[in-house]
């Protein structure tokens, strides 16, 4: 029996099929055999035989199937909903996608942050009203405060390009030992003692026990009424509720969020009814090449043939 060296699970990414990254890994590792797992009979077959398996998935009782894996490599930033101890005890080395996101957030986090300092927003209203009539600015980024809440790659990515525009950054983390690109660096214990000078919160940190329901009523309380919230991490960081009540009380400026809790946002949700709530539907990490950036993870192997020390391996 050949062995498929590689084989791509049926599952699109912001919207991209998973047919583009089995073009795009053939189109970069030529001498590779890649199969998309397009049909259950199809999968069944490469979670036997293959050696490299991408995707976003991979459950237990597909673990207990594999024969020849050598490699899962996980096509989201966080691996933590995966069996790795299982996946270990095989001997397979798993990567994950992080960096291959943090251009993209961070383009993404500057569309709105320039927004709502300068109102284009507002300017956007009235173009559609058709209303010739001067508004003026609401803040500068400049000698402003942006908290960043996570300095992973999408975090570092933010900060360094907030450098240019005269901010003050200061960044939050687990390890604040471990320093980063910003201006200050605190733990999560001290979040709330920066609040009260933030002016522009920036969430990018994963989901996890500790970050869980991280921005609720105290620490919306604690930011400046003018100040925005910005969340491309994930939606349970936030509490709903607490933000819903906020926006609607002025506690703060407005909010812009690539992300919500629940997600999908339901069509009666009150986050629709703001105009100063912007909602995308979890699409900050597109790039049109995404597929192509994700191939570059799986080079080592290509050109080594081995599996230990790859370019973003967690386990």
């Amino acid at each position: 029996m050949s062995t498929t060296n590689i084989a791509v699970l049926d599952h699109d990414a912001h919207g991209i099929p998973a047919a583009d990254y089995v073009d795009a890994l053939r189109g970069r590792l030529p001498n590779r055999r890649v199969e998309l797992a397009a049909t259950p009979a199809r999968r069944r077959r490469l979670l036997r035989e293959a050696a490299v398996i991408a995707g976003k998935e991979l459950g237990a009782e597909n673990v207990a199937a594999v024969e020849s894996l050598r490699l899962f490599a996980c096509n989201t930033a966080g691996a933590d909903h995966l069996p790795l101890e299982a996946l270990a005890d095989r001997g397979v080395a798993v990567t994950n996608a992080a960096g291959v996101h943090g251009l993209n957030v961070a383009e993404y986090v500057f569309g709105w942050i320039p927004t709502f300092a300068r109102q284009i927003d507002e300017g956007h209203r009235r173009q559609q009203r058709r209303e010739w009539r001067h508004f003026q600015s609401f803040t500068k980024l400049a000698d402003s405060t942006v908290t960043i809440v996570g300095l992973g790659a999408i975090g570092e990515a933010i900060a360094e390009r907030l450098d240019g525009f005269g901010t003050e950054t200061i960044g939050v983390r687990h390890s604040p030992e471990k320093g980063g690109p910003t201006d200050e660096v605190v733990g999560y214990g001290d979040l709330t003692a920066s609040l009260p000078a933030t002016g522009v919160l920036v969430l990018a940190c994963p989901l996890t026990e500790t970050t869980a329901g991280l921005v609720g009523e105290a620490e919306l309380d604690a930011l400046p009424t003018d100040a925005i919230v910005v969340n491309v991490a994930r939606g349970g960081v936030v509490d709903t509720a607490a933000l819903v009540d906020a926006v609607r009380s002025n506690a703060v400026h407005g909010a812009a969020l690539n992300v919500t809790d629940p997600e999908p946002l339901p069509a009666d949700h009150d986050l629709w009814g703001f105009e100063n709530v912007f909602l995308t539907p979890h699409v900050a990490g597109h790039t049109p090449n995404y597929w192509e950036r994700r191939a570059e993870i799986l080079d080592r192997v290509a050109q080594t043939g081995e599996y230990a020390d790859l370019r973003n391996q967690v386990a």
